[in-house]
C-alpha cells in the first residue's frame, strides 16, 4: 500500500507516531557520520522503542527502505525534517524572563534545530531593557507589537501559573497559535491554537513512583 492510505493527509499523523518523530531525527543525527544506512533495529535501540514500531510509524510516511539493507539515511533524515516541518526557521518569543526564560534563551539547540528566538518579555522593569544571549527584555507591554514585528510563531509560556492563562490569551490574539506552555498550569485555548504542556514537577513524581515500586526499568 502506498502513500494514499499511509500518509493520512499530513497534520493526521497518529500523536504517539508524531511524538516519536524527533526521536528518530535525533537518532539519525547522532549516528556515526560515515554511516550511509540505518535499519529499524538501529533506531530502535537509539530510540528507546522496538522495532516493529519503527517500521509502522515510518509506514505512516512511505519511507523507502530496502530489506536487508534498512533505510538511506540522508533521504530518511530529509523525510523526517519534511514531515515535521522543520524545512525552514521558526521565530519563537518566550514570556518569562526568569532563571528558566533565561535558560532556554541561551540553549544552542533551539537555533540548530531551526528555532531562532527572537523576542524575550517580562513584567518586572528591573529586567526590561537587559540583554540575554543577544535577544533584548522587552515590557509586556509591547508583546503584541513586537510579536506582529518579528513575525513571531511560536510562544514559549515560563511564566508563574498564575500569569499563564492571561498570556496564553494575548499570545493567540496576536496570532500565535503554537505554543509551549512551561508553567504549571492547564491552559484553555481556541481551537485553531495548539498547546503543548511541560510540567517538570509532574514528570518527577511519575519517576518517584517507578523507584517506590522498585520498577527501574527503563522506558519512553
Amino acid at each position: 500500500m502506498r502513500a494514499t492510505t499511509l500518509n493520512l493527509m499530513k497534520g493526521s499523523l497518529p500523536a504517539a507516531t508524531v511524538a516519536r518523530l524527533p526521536l528518530y531525527l535525533r537518532s539519525l543525527i547522532e549516528m556515526d557520520a560515515d554511516r550511509t544506512t540505518c535499519s529499524s533495529d538501529d533506531l530502535a535501540l537509539l530510540a528507546g522503542v522496538n522495532p516493529a514500531q519503527v517500521r509502522k510509524d515510518l509506514s505512516y510516511l512511505a519511507a523507502p527502505g530496502v530489506r536487508g539493507v534498512g533505510y538511506n539515511r540522508s533521504m530518511l533524515r530529509n523525510l523526517l525534517r519534511r514531515e515535521l516541518g522543520l524545512t525552514r526557521c521558526y521565530r519563537v518569543a518566550i514570556v518569562g524572563a526568569g532563571n528558566l526564560g533565561r535558560a532556554l534563551t541561551v540553549y544552542p539547540g533551539f537555533l540548530e534545530s531551526g528555532f531562532e528566538i527572537v523576542a524575550l518579555f517580562d513584567i518586572d522593569g528591573m529586567k526590561v531593557g537587559d540583554l540575554v544571549n543577544s535577544v533584548l527584555v522587552s515590557s509586556m507591554e509591547d508583546l503584541e507589537q513586537t510579536v506582529r514585528d518579528q513575525n513571531v510563531s511560536i510562544g514559549i509560556i515560563a511564566t508563574p501559573a498564575a500569569a499563564a492563562q492571561g498570556v496564553a490569551d494575548r499570545l493567540v490574539a496576536a496570532g500565535v497559535l503554537s505554543i509551549l506552555n512551561f508553567a504549571p498550569a492547564v491552559l484553555k485555548v481556541c481551537g485553531e491554537a495548539h498547546v503543548r504542556r511541560v510540567d517538570l514537577s509532574t514528570e518527577l513524581q511519575i519517576l518517584a513512583y517507578h523507584l517506590s515500586v522498585g520498577d527501574y526499568v527503563h522506558s519512553e
